[in-house]
C-alpha cells in the first residue's frame, strides 16, 4: 500500500489538509478586518458580514452531502476549488464596492465545503481500509496546523503589507491544496494499477 514503508508519501497528504484548512480559518477570522481595512465599512456591519463565510461553507456542505455520492470525491474537490477560485477572484476585484467582497465569502465558502471532508471521505478508496485510520491522524494533523497558525500568519502579513493582500494569500493554499490532492489522487492510481486487483 501507499502508506507503508513511503515516508515521503505522506507530504501531499499533510500539505494538502494543512491548505484547505488554512484558507478556510483564515477566511472565517479575518472577513470583518478585510471588510473594515479595505473595504471601508464600520466595524459593527462588518462584524455581520463576516458571517457570510460560515453562511456560505454551511450550505455548500448541506449541498454537497447529496451531490457526493453521485459526483464522487474527486470531483466534488474539484468542483469545490473552482468555486474557491471563482470567489478568490471575486474578492480580487480592484473596486472599492463592498457588494462584490460580500457575494466573494459567500463563494468561497461554498467552495471551500466539500474539499476536507471529500478528502477525508476518499482515504480508504485512496490508501486501503486497514491503513486509513493512520492516514486520516495524518490528514487531521495537518489540518489542525493550517488552522492554527495561518490566520496568525495572515494577521503579521496583513499589518506589514496591508490587508488587501487576503485574495492573494488564499490564492496559495488553494492551489497547492489541488496541486497535492491530484498527486494523492494518481499516486494512489498508479499504486493500484502496479498491485493489481
Amino acid at each position: 500500500r501507499l502508506a507503508e514503508g513511503c515516508g515521503h508519501d505522506h507530504a501531499p497528504l499533510r500539505i494538502q489538509a494543512v491548505d484547505v484548512r488554512a484558507a478556510e480559518a483564515t477566511a472565517m477570522q479575518w472577513a470583518s478586518t478585510y471588510f473594515v481595512a479595505v473595504k471601508g465599512l464600520p466595524t459593527e456591519d462588518a462584524a455581520g458580514l463576516a458571517a457570510l463565510f460560515y453562511i456560505g461553507i454551511t450550505a455548500g456542505r448541506f449541498v454537497s452531502g447529496f451531490a457526493a455520492d453521485r459526483l464522487g470525491d474527486r470531483k466534488m474537490i474539484r468542483l469545490g476549488t473552482g468555486v474557491l477560485f471563482c470567489g478568490i477572484a471575486a474578492l480580487a476585484l480592484p473596486i472599492h464596492s463592498h457588494t462584490a467582497a460580500i457575494a466573494a465569502f459567500v463563494v468561497m465558502g461554498l467552495g471551500c465545503a466539500p474539499i476536507y471532508p471529500c478528502i477525508i471521505h476518499s482515504t480508504p478508496a485512496n490508501f486501503g481500509a486497514e491503513s486509513s485510520g493512520a492516514i486520516i491522524g495524518i490528514q487531521m494533523a495537518g489540518a489542525y496546523v493550517g488552522s492554527t497558525f495561518a490566520p496568525p500568519l495572515f494577521g503579521l502579513l496583513g499589518s506589514a503589507l496591508g490587508f488587501s493582500i487576503l485574495p492573494a494569500y488564499l490564492l496559495v493554499f488553494a492551489v497547492f491544496m489541488i496541486a497535492m490532492t491530484e498527486l494523492t489522487f494518481r499516486t494512489a492510481e498508479k499504486n493500484r494499477s502496479d498491485t493489481g486487483p
